[in-house]
């Protein structure tokens, strides 16, 4: 298992989004999909406070309520390595020290744990002074409600704002950055990876499979289907570009004896600073797709061919 930088968190290669725990997954299914991730070995599951708000009915916490019921079930909770967010949450919005403390109580509580592991920044809250937010995260980490500290959404330039405040002023440092990022998207490469290695920080993103474009379900001339997630997916099929990382990942996955969404996170896992790719799945069946990226090694071959085709 790798180990996040400056932690003693040692973490799956994949990591288990949570984001459709209670959106397009039911307490039933997400049960499900825990439980054979975790059978899998897997241990770093990723959620937030804010999901899943915008579904008519919700209020937000339902996928944290979801994990929480699950792991109170189980015996090994140290096993695990929970995260999840704050800022984005609806009447929580932003930051301050006031949102953070009332944020991470209700976390701490839909979680059912006395600790968060990894307590991410969800967004970057320009209307809050950085000493303000790391103070209160410093203070989480003494009082023992969270462990280690990570940023999602950030720009390279802030983020080494944020390193310098931590180091001036003695606060707990950021340990890993979490950007949207996968063969589609590059931008991180070329915006913020430098700042992320030279501070040995550790890079798990989100949006691995393009929104499950690159999990090869869709192809053109098909239909993209009702999904709700089946939208922001097939737009892709509209870009030359993806099109050509399709069929690439078809000729390397069929080398492999694999499901093209392995291949598409194993290769984000093989990027300099890459720890842990998050991807979510919705069903047993999606998640078994998955799992093999866990083992699966491409080769140099097969990392500059999709190095270049996607570029």
């Amino acid at each position: 298992m790798p180990t996040i930088p400056h932690t003693d968190l040692d973490v799956s290669p994949l990591c288990l989004g949570g984001n459709v725990f209670g959106w397009t997954a039911d307490a039933t299914q997400s049960h499900a999909v825990l439980d054979t991730y975790a059978d899998a070995g897997g241990n770093f599951i990723d959620t937030a406070d804010v999901y899943s708000q915008w579904v008519p009915g919700n209020d937000g916490g339902e996928s944290e309520t979801i994990i929480g019921d699950w792991l109170a079930g189980r015996a090994d909770r140290d096993r695990f390595v929970i995260a999840t967010k704050v800022g984005e949450l609806h009447g929580l919005h932003g930051l301050s020290a006031s949102t953070v403390r009332t944020a991470v109580e209700g976390s701490l509580r839909r979680l059912r744990t006395d600790h968060i592991d990894l307590y991410w920044a969800h967004i970057d809250d320009h209307a809050t002074p950085l000493t303000e937010t790391l103070g209160v995260f410093h203070d989480l980490i003494t009082e023992g409600k969270v462990r280690y500290i990570g940023a999602s959404n950030i720009s390279g330039l802030r983020l080494a704002e944020a390193l310098e405040a931590a180091d001036r002023h003695q606060l707990t440092r950021y340990v890993a950055v979490q950007p949207h990022y996968n063969l589609l998207e590059r931008d991180f490469e070329r915006r913020d990876r430098d700042i992320v290695a030279r501070e040995r920080l550790a890079t798990i993103p989100y949006y691995g499979l393009a929104s499950g474009f690159l999990t090869g379900k869709y192809r053109p001339g098909a239909r993209p289907g009702e999904s709700a997630r089946g939208g922001g997916a097939a737009k892709h099929l509209e870009d030359d570009r993806a099109v050509k990382v399709l069929g690439a990942l078809d000729d390397i996955a069929a080398g492999h004896g694999t499901a093209v969404a392995a291949v598409a996170l194993a290769w984000l896992g093989a990027q300099p600073t890459v720890c842990s790719p998050i991807a979510s799945a919705r069903t047993v069946e999606q998640l078994t797709a998955l799992l093999p990226m866990q083992d699966l090694r491409l080769t140099g071959e097969d990392i500059a061919r999709l190095d270049g085709i996607s570029s």
